[in-house]
Order: C-alpha cells, then structure tokens, then sequence
C-alpha cells in the first residue's frame, strides 16, 4: 500500500540524509522530557488519526490496513534510530519528526485517492 510504494522510499532516503540531526547530540541541547521513540509514535498517530477522520468513507478493513502499515513504518523508523530512540528530543528533531509524519500521510493520502488501500 504505502510501505511498498516509490514514495516511501524516497521519505526513507530523505531520513537517512538528515540523520545528523540525531548524531552527537548531548544532553545539554535537550530541552525536551519527550524522547525521540514518544515524539514519533505522537506525531504518527496524530497524522494517521487525520488520515481517517479526513476520510470517513474508509471501511473497517482498510482502516486495519492502514494501522498495519503504520506498525512498519515505525519498525523502519525504530530500526533507523536505534541507536538514539531513548534520547531527549532536540526542537530541531522535533521540528523533522514532524515533517516527516506529515510526509507520510501524505502518502496514505495519495494511496486513499488513487484506492491503492
């Protein structure tokens, strides 16, 4: 649906371009109590939360595949940043983490209206 589609792949090289922002990062530059795993599964949920509400005329089955879809975006995601997931969040990881969720409705968005779901 998503996870199998150009798009996600290329959101998956763009992630993989701005991984500094997650490297070398020490706790005086957090300002946050969020970790970078709390602030992803936050800022996914809101946007696949919107997915559905935006799109009301999705059944049952095609909402279970959405959320199936978004278990492994974040497997993906949580397999990238292993390494810092626990960490205190920067603004500037905050301010992608948020880009990107919106990336990826973005795709469940194009999927829903070309009825790739």
């Amino acid at each position: 649906m998503v996870t199998d589609q150009n798009g996600y792949i290329h959101l998956i090289e763009y992630l993989t371009k701005h991984l500094s922002l997650f490297e070398n990062i020490t706790n005086a530059q957090n300002s946050s109590s969020s970790t970078i795993i709390e602030t992803i599964e936050e800022e996914l949920g809101c946007q696949i939360i919107n997915v559905c509400t935006q799109n009301q005329k999705l059944s049952f089955s095609q909402r279970n595949a959405i959320v199936r879809e978004v278990d492994s975006i974040l497997y993906d995601l949580e397999e990238i940043l292993s390494a810092v997931l626990n960490n205190k969040i920067t603004k500037e990881q905050t301010t992608f983490i948020k880009e990107f969720s919106i990336l990826i409705k973005n795709l469940f968005d194009e999927a829903i209206t070309y009825e790739e779901i």
